[in-house]
This record gives structure tokens, C-alpha cells and sequence, in this order.
């Protein structure tokens, strides 16, 4: 039975994802993964899309970062 999001029965979240997938990010640059958070890695956010950079990444285009460029740009 499927029940609509007015009913009260519906709780209206969405399905809680893995540990290990809320967890890894990924370099938008170059695809390294990590398997957390890492405290030298840049976030950038592009027209609302959290992007993750890798400390290799983000050493090589600090000047850009700084410069607050879109990453398309470098």
C-alpha cells in the first residue's frame, strides 16, 4: 500500500544512506578518494554543489581558490 505524504502514517524522510557512503568523499579534480572528512582538504561551493578538493588539488590551484574562481576555470 502506498500512502500519499498528507497521510498522516508518512513520516516524509527519505531512506537513511550507508555509513560508508554519508562518509567517502571524492576530489572533484582528480577522483581521490577518502574515506572521511580530511582537515586538508578545500570545500568549494559552485551554483549550490559542495565541491571537495584533495590537499595535491588544492596546493596546485591555490591562487584560483583564493581568487574565489569557479573550478571550471582551472
Amino acid at each position: 500500500m502506498t500512502s500519499l505524504p498528507e497521510d498522516s502514517d508518512s513520516t516524509g524522510t527519505a531512506p537513511e544512506p550507508d555509513a560508508d557512503e554519508a562518509e567517502k568523499i571524492v576530489c572533484a579534480r582528480c577522483g581521490t578518494s577518502a574515506p572521511g572528512p580530511r582537515p586538508t582538504w578545500t570545500c568549494s561551493v559552485e551554483n549550490g554543489i559542495r565541491h571537495y578538493f584533495c590537499d595535491n588539488c588544492a596546493r596546485d590551484n591555490l591562487r584560483a581558490i583564493e581568487g574565489r574562481l569557479d573550478s571550471a576555470w582551472w
